[in-house]
């Protein structure tokens, strides 16, 4: 696990600055954006080995956003952490049957979104972290997570709450 995730993290970091060291990007610089994970923010009892591999890209993407900016390079380095992303990975759980829906819905049930995110919000995070429009951002994380860990899910209410929020 700590290999795949960290260590491929690491050599794609390495080689990505080895390259960009030699041919300088154009414009505002170029940009490393790595994918941790929801679980890299928080423990995972089932999935140690996972959780504590996704929490070193985590911090991994904020030392070499450091590192550049002290070298004076022009890439920025940034890592993306999604939850439930509704990819091949989740078939084997959810099935194809009748009671999917059901899983799925059970999968999601602390997100406050109540639903799985897709490969398209995620990657519509990539790509306005690698474009020039984010030059002034390094070092940092973006969760996409439906609202999991800004605090305990918030069941939408079927009628107005008087008073406000």
């Amino acid at each position: 696990m700590h290999r795949t995730n960290l260590d491929g993290t690491f050599l794609g970091c390495k080689h990505a600055l080895r390259t960009m060291r030699r041919a300088p990007p154009a414009g505002a610089g170029g940009a490393i954006v790595n994918i941790s994970s929801r679980s890299g923010i928080v423990g995972v009892s089932g999935a140690a080995a996972y959780a504590s591999s996704k929490a070193a890209v985590r911090n991994h993407s904020k030392s070499v956003a450091l590192y550049c900016a002290e070298q004076g390079l022009k890439v920025r380095c940034n890592s993306i952490h999604p939850a439930a992303i509704l990819t091949p990975m989740w078939e084997p759980l959810l099935g194809d049957g009748p009671e999917r829906e059901a899983k799925m819905a059970e999968f999601v049930a602390d997100t406050p979104l109540r639903r799985f995110g897709t490969p398209e919000e995620v990657a519509a995070v990539a790509v306005m972290l690698a474009s020039d429009e984010s030059a002034y951002i390094t070092g940092a994380e973006f969760y996409i997570d439906g609202g999991l860990l800004a605090g305990s899910a918030a069941v939408p209410k079927s009628e107005a709450v008087a008073g406000g929020a």
